[in-house]
């Protein structure tokens, strides 16, 4: 599946999140998109992006780490199918896919921020508070490669299609 129409699908599915386990496994599919949109980048990418690339794979890996370690409820990923990340199959057009992420990537701290305030859910503020700093990290990731990309030194469509 093509990396927008799998972010617009992170988006619905965090929109639909009613509970702190919910919001932290959509947390945990965000980070492992943003993993796997990197990794991909870092093999068939532009050159020029391949760098900024794997630093977005790697910041996904350790934010997917900090997150699944202490997550509430059942665990994250495992609602009857792998992430949603496994079905990357192309990426059309890389600045949508970065705006698409950013988007994605903060929408998740915005809710993680109102499920952190929740009173019933004191116990978890700490993780969450590490979940948003990694969420904001693999999102700073994301704009310099935008950055790069708008500066004309990637191009639209390198990377159509992957075989799995």
């Amino acid at each position: 599946m093509d990396a927008v129409r799998l972010i617009a699908a992170g988006r619905h599915a965090l929109a639909r999140s009613r509970t702190a386990g919910e919001t932290m496994a959509e947390a945990l599919q965000a980070q492992a998109l943003a993993q796997e949109i990197g990794s991909w980048l870092a093999v068939t990418g532009p050159p020029e992006l391949r760098t900024e690339a794997r630093g977005l794979g790697d910041a996904g890996r350790k934010g997917c780490a900090t997150i699944e370690r202490r997550a509430p409820g059942p665990e994250p990923g495992t609602d009857g199918g792998p992430l949603r990340a496994a079905q990357l199959s192309g990426m059309e057009d890389l600045r949508q896919v970065f705006l698409g992420l950013i988007a994605l990537l903060d929408d998740t701290v915005r809710d993680l921020t109102t499920v952190a305030c929740a009173p019933e859910n004191d116990h978890l503020y700490w993780h969450i508070v590490e979940t948003i700093d990694t969420l904001d990290h693999s999102c700073d990731r994301v704009r310099v490669l935008l950055r790069r990309h708008a500066a004309g030194r990637g191009s639209a469509s390198p990377t159509a299609g992957r075989g799995r």
